[in-house]
C-alpha cells in the first residue's frame, strides 16, 4: 500500500468519526422548586412509544441520579443520536430507587415530573407523544416537579 493510500485511509477514517461525533447531541434536564433537599432526583430518559408511564422503571433508554441543592438539582444526558425523547423525574426523598404512595391510594407521596407536563391527574395522564420532545442540538430542558 502506497503511503498516500495509507493517508486516505486515515483521512477518511478520523472524518467519519468526526462525522458520527456531530450528530450526536445533549440534553441538560434541569429541575427547581423541589420542596426540600432530602435524598435525590432519579432522571429517567425514553426514546420510543409506549414507554410512558413507567411507574417501577423498566423501560428507560437511560438513567441517572443526581445531588440536590438548595432545592435544585441537574443532570446531563450526552451522546444522544437525533430523535425524540421524554423524561421522567422522581424526587427520591428517601433514596429506594421507586415512587411511594400515599397509604393505598395510586398518588405519589413523592414529587414527580414528565416533560412537557405542569400538572399530573387522572384526566392527564402521561404520555409518551405529549411528553415528547425533538433532540437535534445541544438543548436544556425545565421539567416541572409536581407534590400531590
Amino acid at each position: 500500500m502506497t503511503l498516500l493510500a495509507l493517508l486516505g485511509i486515515i483521512t477518511f477514517g478520523s472524518s467519519m468519526a468526526q462525522a458520527s461525533q456531530e450528530n450526536l447531541y445533549s440534553v441538560v434536564i434541569k429541575v427547581e422548586n423541589l420542596r426540600n433537599s432530602k435524598g435525590v432526583v432519579q432522571y429517567a430518559l425514553y426514546n420510543r412509544d409506549g414507554s410512558i408511564p413507567d411507574e417501577k422503571y423498566e423501560r428507560y433508554h437511560r438513567k441517572g441520579i443526581a445531588e440536590i441543592s438548595n432545592g435544585r438539582s441537574t443532570l446531563p444526558f450526552n451522546d444522544l443520536p437525533a430523535g425524540n425523547y421524554a423524561i421522567s423525574i422522581l424526587h427520591d426523598e428517601n433514596k429506594n430507587g421507586k415512587i411511594d404512595k400515599k397509604f393505598l391510594l395510586p398518588i405519589p407521596s413523592e414529587g414527580v415530573g414528565i416533560s412537557n407536563y405542569q400538572s399530573i391527574g387522572f384526566s392527564n395522564r402521561p404520555n409518551f407523544s405529549k411528553a415528547s420532545f425533538p433532540l437535534d442540538s445541544n438543548m436544556t430542558m425545565d421539567v416541572k416537579i409536581i407534590y400531590m
